[in-house]
């Protein structure tokens, strides 16, 4: 429950965070971790189109890129407990907003109903040259 003295969460599912890591997902490539699980929330780094076995950025366009990076982060929210039918937000990070329009053709694939709430952004340069990465929170399904 919230604690308006403080200004916090208090409770216990809320002071306990849990690790998640997987190999059905990219090894994180710097000290950080695949997500975080806080109560019945779930927040994921940041995801980029690497492939979980070699651990290299895909060949293709940039929609098997987009595709890439949102099956790397429905790896990660499963072995979390949840999947993307639970992502509640999500941020879109792209070196090249005018390809917007190709996001949104294969996000729509992924997220037709009732999509989460998502923010989109154009960023000078991202991790290994790549030219999107995507992070979202989402909730445990119970």
């Amino acid at each position: 429950m919230w604690d308006w003295r403080y200004g916090i969460w208090r409770g216990a599912n809320m002071t306990k965070r849990t690790t998640i890591k997987t190999d059905k997902a990219p090894k994180a490539v710097g000290p950080y971790s695949q997500a975080i699980v806080v109560g019945d929330l779930i927040f994921t780094a940041g995801q980029i189109p690497l492939d979980p076995e070699t651990g290299k950025l895909i060949e293709g366009t940039f929609q098997d890129r987009v595709r890439q990076v949102l099956d790397n982060l429905d790896a990660i929210l499963i072995k979390a407990g949840s999947s993307l039918s639970y992502v509640v937000k999500v941020t879109v990070f792209l070196t090249d907003l005018s390809r917007f329009g190709e996001l949104n053709e294969v996000y729509g694939e992924y997220f037709s109903d009732e999509p989460p709430a998502r923010s989109a952004v154009q960023v000078s340069q991202l991790p290994l040259g790549t030219d999107v990465e995507i992070e979202c929170v989402a909730l445990r399904s119970k």
